[in-house]
């Protein structure tokens, strides 16, 4: 996976609360596999008519692909589904701000390269005017943990070592192999401090 310090992209604003991880994409379509994409089943029951075609008034289904989303409050929570996720990332979308997130979700997404930033609910509003209501370009600075949108800047929360992980582009796995030698130290000197706990050759 990637890491990134710098994104600068279209942003849509979907103000609603509560969209939980079911909503962000229905269970019938975990059964499909991954690496045929997920992208096409995000908010699936929420952007399709009763058909199935796209509603034009719904703000993700522009002609421009976005890479922001600009959330309500309580965003991904619900169930523990990667695929939520995944369903953002294979949309091409590389940031989710919201004024609060699911903490499974939030975690998972900063697994797969998203990034969850949160800000307060007056500045998501501010935000969301900055952008004139409609669609806009934002530029996110991950060193900094800044948001920059139509001349104005919000500093948004991001525990540190998501931060890093994002940067570096690490999962939970690399993160583990960072530490690699103290791991092999410690299994050594287990070894031979409890040699009685091994099974005989």
């Amino acid at each position: 996976m990637a890491g990134w310090t710098r994104h600068e992209g279209r942003a849509v604003h979907l103000p609603q609360d509560n969209v939980d991880t079911d909503q962000l994409i229905p269970a019938r379509f975990m059964s499909t596999p991954r690496v045929q994409g997920y992208g096409n089943f995000l908010l699936h029951d929420m952007r399709r008519d009763a058909a199935g075609m796209l509603r034009p008034d719904f703000p993700l289904n522009g002609v421009e692909p976005a890479s922001i989303l600009i959330a309500g409050r309580n965003f991904g929570t619900g169930s523990s589904r990667e695929a939520a996720v995944y369903a953002l990332v294979d949309a091409g979308f590389r940031a989710v701000i919201a004024p609060g997130f699911g903490d499974i979700f939030a975690a998972n997404a900063v697994n797969n390269g998203l990034l969850p930033a949160r800000l307060e609910g007056r500045e998501i509003t501010a935000l969301a005017d900055a952008l004139g209501g409609g669609d806009a370009r934002v530029s996110i600075d991950l060193g900094n943990c800044e948001i920059h949108a139509a001349g104005q800047v919000f500093a948004f929360e991001l525990d540190e070592m998501w931060r890093e992980k994002l940067i570096r582009g690490w999962d939970d796995i690399d993160l583990t192999l960072q530490h690699g030698a103290q791991i092999r130290t410690y299994r050594e000197r287990r070894v031979a401090d409890m040699a009685w706990l091994l099974p005989d050759d």
